[in-house]
């Protein structure tokens, strides 16, 4: 560099930028390259547990499909299907295809770096290449062991390869601008191909376009929504979000300031001066937010076809409430929503009225009589995959201007084992009611009853009501399944490289007031690092570089209950 026939001044700056060079080396802690190496091996089993996971979910589709039966619907649907796996099956052919190009990259760097990766010996501590790329499972990165690499801390290969000379130009014959491309039509590929299939005789088309360059998050969330709703496009409303997370999650802003340099592109940002570990980590990652994506794809598709005994892809709101309310009654709705298979719709049969089925439920319409009581009975059965129907029967009683009552729960949809369940009855004509034989305590002008359910199961309520008269009338009977309190959330969400942190966990979002006491737990970093109690030490994370997460487990007892089981959090380090 410093040699030859250059002039003093060429060979002065050579020379500079030798100690440049070696100054930098120095600056890299074997304890970086250590948590380098610890990155790269979790993104790795990252990737593994990523394409296990959309692997499933194509598997539910082809047993889907497998067992459909070879009626009308069914041949519709088992088409459907097949039309859905040949979109995953092109989305799998281009990820598997970056997945490869990602591994050559990092293959030829640390070749290029003198390290040996002609030697494959799985599980081997002093070999890089543990399992060697496999066409016949394409999506499964090469496995490699970063801790076998003998120049870790190299970092002229990287960039030479990668970026070139200069960051401020990107070499076009460089590696790094062809990844850059792949890597934006891969994005754009998987989220016009996941949006655009056929259902239920509608054919849905997405077609995208680079959106490289962005002020913030916000204005490229705008820029997406207005290009998966712009014209030519006709995209389900329903996959917006979806489609939105695909998009986001593979866009990067393609200039950027780096060392008071201002428009400086991502990928010489990524990998200026990166030492040879740091850069294999980076390309990994990259093959994690594209496995990430297929399975988010894959799921997207998934949801237009069910799996299970019965089948459900479609919800519809459901709104219940009075249809007669006095003055001064406080009038309370009940919205919730329900799931039904647009392609198979129950059958219902019903005593009184007439019957139409539309979008999962069935519409009785009868008139009310000018007084006493309507007794409404009949059946509701849907094909499983067998083809067989269970019919059910149901009954409903209307009672007109006479008593009338219903049930609600304002905390629950469920009972809870070992607590103390609030049930408000709500009823009309009466003066007094009862749960169960249970009196009630008066809440708001309303009956409210506590319910302590000591086994799992289901359990019937039955709400009576004592009239004027001193007459005993049956308001309303419910069956409720009776399960297991929720488990807690770890809320804390951050730990101190300096201080730690205290763990705390809770029913995050719940209505339940329960106590839960941690019993100890542990942070994820390398083999784990336990700790007893409620607090996690900072020596934890001492090596780990501030803004990055950590997974923890903790160990949790229920205060109400006694029991104990474990929950998961993430923990940004600071």
């Amino acid at each position: 560099m410093a040699g030859g026939k250059e002039t003093p001044r060429q060979k002065m700056i050579g020379m500079m930028y030798l100690v440049l060079t070696a100054l930098l080396a120095l600056n890299v802690s074997k304890s970086v390259l250590d948590a380098f190496v610890a990155i790269e091996e979790n993104i790795q089993r990252g990737n593994i547990i990523q394409v296990d996971r959309g692997n499933i979910s194509k598997r539910d589709l082809s047993t889907e499909m497998a067992g459909v039966l070879d009626d009308e619907s069914g041949k519709a649907k088992k088409l459907k299907i097949k039309g859905l796996l040949e979109i995953i099956s092109k989305i799998d052919k281009e990820a598997g295809s970056m997945i490869k190009f990602i591994d050559s990259i990092k293959l030829h760097i640390l070749e290029k770096s003198g390290e040996n990766i002609k030697a494959v010996k799985d599980k081997d501590k002093k070999t890089i290449i543990w399992k060697s790329y496999n066409p016949n499972d394409p999506l499964l990165p090469t496995r490699m062991n970063l801790d076998a690499v003998q120049a870790k801390d190299q970092f002229d290969v990287p960039m030479h390869e990668i970026i070139g000379a200069d960051i401020k130009n990107l070499e076009k014959d460089k590696i790094g601008l062809k990844l850059w491309k792949r890597y934006n039509n891969f994005r754009n590929f998987i989220t016009g191909a996941a949006g655009s299939y056929s259902d239920g005789g509608k054919q849905y088309l997405v077609k995208v376009k680079d959106i490289n360059n962005f002020k913030n998050n916000a204005e490229l969330s705008k820029g997406i929504k207005s290009m998966l709703f712009a014209a030519g496009n006709n995209m389900n409303k329903e996959d917006e979000i979806a489609l939105t997370s695909i998009y986001e999650e593979l866009t990067k802003q393609e200039l950027n300031d780096h060392h008071e340099q201002v428009n400086v592109h991502w990928i010489s940002k990524t990998f200026d001066h990166s030492p040879l570990v740091a850069a294999v980590a980076s390309l990994s990652s990259l093959q994690n937010e594209i496995l990430v994506a297929r399975v988010k794809a894959i799921n997207l598709l998934k949801s237009k076809v069910t799996t299970g005994q019965y089948s459900f892809n479609k919800i519809k709101e459901l709104v219940s409430g009075p249809g007669v309310a006095s003055a001064g009654e406080t009038i309370e709705l009940k919205v919730t929503m329900a799931a039904y298979d647009s392609d198979n719709n129950p059958t219902v049969s019903s005593n009184s009225g007439s019957v139409v089925v539309a979008e999962g439920i069935g519409t009785i319409t009868a008139k009310a009589p000018q007084g006493g009581e309507m007794n409404f009975n009949g059946t509701v059965s849907i094909k499983d995959k067998t083809g067989t129907e269970k019919p059910m029967p149901w009954s409903w009683k209307v009672k007109v201007v006479e008593q009338a009552g219903a049930m609600e729960m304002p905390e629950f949809n469920i009972l809870y084992k070992g607590y103390n369940n609030k049930i408000i009855g709500v009823g009309s004509g009466v003066v007094s009611y009862t749960l169960n034989g249970k009196s009630a305590t008066m809440v708001g002008g309303r009956p409210q009853f506590i319910i302590n359910p000591s086994a799992l199961g289901s359990t019937t309520l039955t709400l009576m009501g004592t009239t004027k008269d001193g007459q005993s009338v049956k308001l309303a009977s419910n069956t409720y399944d009776v399960k297991l309190m929720p488990r807690p959330s770890v809320k804390s969400k951050s730990i101190s490289k300096s201080s730690g942190a205290k763990i705390l966990v809770e029913l995050l979002g719940s209505p339940i007031n329960i106590g839960f006491t941690v019993l100890g737990g542990e942070v994820l970093v390398g083999d784990g690092f336990p700790f007893r109690g409620d607090f996690a030490p900072a020596a934890a994370v001492k090596s780990m570089k501030s803004g990055k997460s950590v997974g923890v487990i903790v160990q949790v007892k229920n205060n109400l209950t006694g029991e104990v089981y474990n929950v998961d959090g993430s923990l940004k380090v600071n």
